[in-house]
């Protein structure tokens, strides 16, 4: 690892120093994490510190001290709050970060003790650990973790919060130390940052700050308007309490006493089932309602524990499998804007790339202007990246207590990056546009449009091979697809005979698709699968949907005002007729009746119901339910078990986060449009 080393360990010097330096960073992010509620690295960049200090020390003894972060608890006591002792240590938990690991953990302590080892596993909250002491059945002091033997006090603060019992209940212990996690809902933190947001306050990184620093306020009134909430996991001191064998006799009688335990915690047998429930949880935690990122391990037998014992630090009969981090840090190197089929203008995150679960992240969404502007990220700075459940990465927020000198706020560019032309924003819309619609970019994302899966569906024309077209001259609109011979394509570089052939027989194929398909196509703004079959099935070609004014359009079903006027719009424009007279000469089918595909219905949706949250692109909101509609389905306002699926656009705010929480499917915009076009198979409950 370190130069000089022949057998790959760090040399002597270079141990020592490297020691004092992870030591000296480690207290710093524990300074910044557990006392300020600020974290300036992501969970798993600091466990890497910890890795790396706990194997030196590991191949060098006689580094190891007794105060090294290895050897006890995170955290310390924040003065501005009264200490607390706490009766029996809170420690913390060793960290396993694969099936590997944990089967070493497992094989370790099966050699304490001698019968078989039983186990019990519940999801690792991503929260706030705290300590609440009852005597004769009443609170009378909660207390954070803090280093583990001293916490702060924050009864106050936890009184408001409703899960917690101010009174037990039944047969009351003389004494009773209960332990569990304060965390904050996915709801209620959407929520948080919302209300933040519109009063020009900083918005929470993510819902375990939002739960730290609502429970260390002053005010325990702002506390209670945090919607805080509670798990109970295990108890610490006790007196005059029942005699128990197990871990899971233990959360009966917590609940029994009116604690809420978590109803995901299972009793199970062996290593096997165990694994079996990590898989579970990892597939599971998008739709729990809350942040984890791992699961904690226990032994069931609390006399195997007692023999088990405990190191200076942690537990030995209980480790936290962690998950892969969905959150790191990297660098933001600039802003830049692309620009979209329609003139959209969007800006996106240039990052340092970072592995962020399991992918190599180079760039990441940021929405539009507002959504900078609300973030306030700025060239230069350390941002939190965040890639959860395979969506697209996005910026969370800046580190701001690592933002260089002289980093200034991001503007919006005021021209198009490609073309040089003004960049608009209408007065009550969130996106800026580039007025030109000669605008190379918008030219290159139109033909992609045209190839793609959804519209004429030309295998081999993806964005690459038509940025290369248009940059050879081959290609101006979608009308120039069908001008492609294999002749023109081979003196391009990286086309060879056979995948120019491919991609003439794919262009040529695309001919026979239906009349909606080239209605999606043509990239109409409003005009989605639905709506293009609707028409299809209304008119007799092409010809008539041209024609026919707004009266008579908007008299078919799911094709409202804006809809209308949209596609009146687009058929006006000269250079768009000339477009669909030059597609005729091409030979493409632009009859009605021939578009609508065997065994469409119109009650494919009936019996489910949908929600819709966010901005939509392809249509308006009441389009959107006209269009659900008109296929049998239902659109309610709120989300609750019942609901089939909840439609996400762009911004969606707190329906998300309850749909996530009720385990309810999630659509995007391209999803519900595959659903409505029977293009996805509708699942049912």
């Amino acid at each position: 690892m370190g130069e000089g080393a022949d057998d790959g360990a760090i040399a002597p010097d270079a141990a020592a120093e490297r020691t004092a330096a992870l030591r000296a960073e480690i207290a710093h992010h524990d300074e910044r994490y557990y006392a300020l509620d600020e974290p300036e690295i992501a969970d798993a960049e600091y466990d890497a510190l910890l890795r790396e200090l706990r194997e030196i020390e590991a191949e060098r003894p006689d580094l190891l001290t007794e105060d090294s972060p290895t050897r006890r608890p995170g955290g310390r006591p924040v003065s501005s709050f009264a200490p607390v002792g706490h009766r029996v240590p809170m420690l913390s938990l060793d960290n396993a970060f694969s099936t590997e690991e944990l089967a070493a953990w497992a094989e370790r302590i099966a050699r304490l003790v001698p019968d078989p080892v039983a186990f019990v596993a519940e999801p690792k909250l991503d929260g706030l650990a705290v300590s609440l002491l009852y005597e004769a059945g009443r609170l009378v002091t909660g207390a954070t973790r803090g280093d583990g033997v001293t916490g702060e006090d924050v009864t106050a603060n936890l009184r408001t919060i409703g899960a917690i019992p101010q009174r037990l209940a039944g047969a009351v212990p003389d004494l009773i130390e209960v332990r569990g996690e304060v965390f904050m809902p996915l709801a209620s933190f959407e929520d948080l940052n919302r209300r933040q947001g519109e009063a020009g306050e900083r918005l929470f990184a993510n819902a375990r700050n939002a739960a730290a620093g609502s429970l260390r306020q002053k005010d325990p009134r702002v506390t209670a308007g945090r919607e805080l909430a509670f798990y109970a996991y295990q108890t610490g001191a006790e007196a005059g309490g029942p005699e128990l064998d197990t871990h899971v006799d233990t959360l009966a009688w917590l609940t029994a006493l009116g604690f809420p335990v978590n109803p995901r915690i299972e009793a199970i047998a062996d290593l096997g089932g165990v694994q079996e429930f990590c898989s579970r949880m990892l597939a599971d935690r998008h739709g729990l309602g809350y942040e984890i990122d791992g699961v904690v391990v226990k032994v069931d037998s609390l006399a195997q524990r007692a023999e088990m014992g405990a190191t200076a630090r942690a537990p030995r009969w209980a480790i936290a499998y962690k998950f892969p981090p969905e959150e790191r840090t990297t660098v933001l190197r600039d802003i830049a804007v692309s620009i979209g089929r329609t003139g959209r203008a969007t800006p996106f995150a240039v990052l340092e790339p970072v592995l962020v679960g399991g992918v190599t992240v180079g760039m990441a969404t940021l929405h539009n202007e507002d959504d900078v502007a609300r973030k306030d990220v700025r060239p230069g700075d350390t941002v939190i990246v965040r890639r959860a459940g395979d969506v697209i990465p996005e910026v969370v927020g800046p580190v701001v207590a690592r933002r260089p000198r002289g980093t200034r706020k991001w503007r919006f560019p005021k021209v198009c990056p490609e073309c040089a032309e003004p960049l608009v924003r209408v007065e009550g819309e969130a996106n800026h546009h580039c007025v030109n619609s000669d605008c190379p970019a918008q030219r290159v994302q139109r033909l992609v449009h045209w190839a793609s899966r959804g519209a004429l569906d030309i295998e081999g024309l993806g964005e690459e091979r038509v940025r290369q077209f248009v940059e050879a001259g081959l290609l101006v609109d979608a009308a120039d697809v069908y001008d492609l011979t294999v002749e023109r394509l081979l003196p391009l570089e990286r086309i060879g005979e056979r995948s120019a052939q491919l991609l003439v027989a794919a262009v040529a194929a695309s001919r026979e698709q239906p009349l909606w398909r080239v209605l999606v196509g043509l990239g109409i703004n409003h005009v989605g699968p639905t709506a293009a079959r609707a028409l299809a099935r209304s008119f007799a070609d092409l010809d008539a949907i041209v024609a026919a004014d707004e009266e008579a359009l908007t008299a078919i079903d799911g094709i409202g005002p804006t809809i209308a006027q949209s596609l009146r719009g687009w058929v006006a424009v000269d250079r768009n007729r000339r477009l669909l007279d030059r597609l005729a000469e091409a030979g493409l089918h632009l009859t009605g009746e021939e578009s609508v595909d065997a065994g469409d219905e119109d009650d494919a949706l009936t019996g489910l119901t949908f929600v819709l949250t966010g901005t939509l692109t392809g249509r308006t909101r009441d389009e959107a339910a006209a269009a659900i509609a008109a296929r049998g389905g239902k659109v309610t306002s709120s989300v609750s078990k019942r609901t089939s699926f909840v439609v996400a656009g762009t911004d969606p705010g707190s329906k998300l986060a309850k749909a996530e929480s009720l385990g309810v499917p999630v659509l995007d915009e391209a999803g519900l449009e595959a659903l409505l076009a029977g293009d996805a198979p509708v699942s049912r409950p």
